[in-house]
């Protein structure tokens, strides 16, 4: 899949500035589809040639022009397209970190570890953004009646896909955490680990 039809389903939230989608995507998107700001304005331009997008610009006092993107008749139609196609395969993770893992056991273990603590810190600075924008979007209703009620539901089932991934990399972090530090604990007669 490429950048073209995540841009296109961040628009269904209406117009929105390069500016705006640049913290849509940063917000809601991150956590199945990052894209850095030039990528996203490199791609807003391909779009709008092909017709997919329009642009119009809104002058501004004492700031520059700004250009505000929403989605063509086209454009909608081809998202729907894509949303309706089989997914071709799963996704496979590619993780560096994850090779680092692998070959953990020739490396020094307060390396490794400061390794896994830096990626569990990680997952739960995400988790807790994740948790904002959960709540955001809840707005003081329960999940069920967001689910039953709101315009449209897939924004809020995609951050629920990143927050159990993210909590997820958290748990595992902290197990693995607890195997280095068995691992480390000198060991007794039978063969236990010690305090």
């Amino acid at each position: 899949m490429s950048l073209k039809y995540a841009v296109l389903a961040a628009l269904l939230e209406g117009e929105a500035s390069g500016y705006e989608l640049s913290k849509v995507f940063d917000v809601s998107l991150a956590n199945f589809w990052p894209a850095t700001p030039q990528q996203l304005y490199r791609e807003l331009e391909r779009l709008a040639g092909d017709g997919l997008i329009e642009a119009r610009t809104v002058p501004q006092e004492r700031r520059p022009t700004k250009r505000l993107f929403s989605l063509t008749e086209a454009g909608r139609e081809q998202l729907d397209a894509f949303a309706a196609e089989p997914t071709r395969r799963p996704t496979a993770i590619r993780d560096e970190f994850l090779i680092k893992i692998q070959a953990m056991d020739g490396v020094d273990s307060e390396q490794v570890r400061a390794l896994v603590e830096e990626r569990r810190a990680w997952a739960l600075g995400k988790l807790a953004r994740y948790e904002r924008v959960r709540e955001r979007l809840l707005d003081g209703r329960t999940e069920e009646e967001h689910l039953r009620a709101a315009d449209r539901v897939g924004p809020y089932l995609t951050l629920l896909a990143g927050i159990t991934f993210e909590r997820e990399n958290a748990r595992w972090c902290e197990h693995v955490l607890t195997v280095l530090a068995e691992r480390r604990a000198p060991a007794g007669p039978t063969g236990q680990a010690l305090g």
